[in-house]
């Protein structure tokens, strides 16, 4: 079965040299589990130019440009410039898959109407280079649809998305994605697993978001993208489906997200 990590951050020194382990080391490991390819998102404006040489360098490796709201404050004061800049240079680089990622955090120090102008202006941006977007959104689902409705994307996905079925149907209602990563191999997430359940298949794209995010059972490690198959095995089991075949719908999932 061949898999696509829609959400990791493979750029992280947890799989450089700093882990013990060289890149190419931890991006063969993963193929030899089937993840043939995995999309790194963009957090900050120092990733903008580093992120297309890393892709370059390794087959199956993609990324989005964008400004997470952690790193916000953070940013250069031209943030917003340099980022259409770089989606400008990137828009002929098929490895250039989407924006993001962007969103809100309702548990930031970070006042929220500061995180909205951000999360304003890259909607747009996506809007004019045409690209999906990768959203972070935690506690703060209806606001992120609010806006999402004001300024439509051209599809995306909500990554590491925990919530209920009603916030999950609205999301795909705007021809956004669920990522489906850890979360659902936790018993205690049973709203959100409840949610999986019952959504459309088509409305599914795996990810790991490693080195974060891990697995019930591997609390207290670094997540890798290694671990993406027992994440469709956990679908699998939650939607009471064999998983080579939920694996080709995964697929095509992710093939029509990302345009490939």
């Amino acid at each position: 079965m061949l898999l696509t990590d829609s959400h990791c951050h493979f750029d992280f020194a947890a799989f450089g040299p700093d882990s013990g382990t060289e890149r190419a080391e931890h991006w063969q490991w993963a193929q030899a589990v089937g993840v043939h390819r995995l999309v790194i998102p963009g957090i900050e404006a120092a990733q903008w130019p580093t992120l297309p040489k890393l892709c370059a360098t390794h087959n199956g490796l993609y990324y989005a440009l964008g400004l997470h709201p952690w790193w916000l404050e953070e940013a250069p004061g031209d943030w917003p410039h340099q980022l259409a800049l770089a989606l400008k240079c990137a828009a002929a680089d098929a490895l250039c898959v989407a924006v993001g990622e962007i969103g809100l955090d309702k548990h930031l120090p970070v006042a929220l109407d500061l995180q909205e102008a951000a999360f304003i202006t890259q909607l747009k941006l996506a809007i004019e280079y045409q690209k999906p977007v990768i959203i972070h959104s935690n506690g703060t689902h209806d606001r992120v649809l609010k806006w999402l409705r004001r300024y439509p994307a051209i599809g995306g996905v909500v990554h590491g998305f925990s919530g209920s079925r009603q916030q999950a149907e609205a999301f795909w209602q705007l021809g956004i994605h669920i990522g489906v990563g850890g979360t659902i191999t936790y018993s205690r997430a049973n709203k959100t697993r409840l949610a999986i359940a019952a959504l459309p298949v088509e409305a599914l794209v795996l990810e790991t978001d490693a080195p974060d995010m891990p697995l019930s059972g591997f609390q207290g490690q670094p997540n890798h993208p290694t671990q993406l198959p027992l994440v469709l095995s956990a679908l699998a089991a939650l939607r009471q489906t064999d998983a080579a075949s939920l694996s080709l719908q995964l697929e095509r999932n992710v093939d029509r997200l990302f345009g490939w």
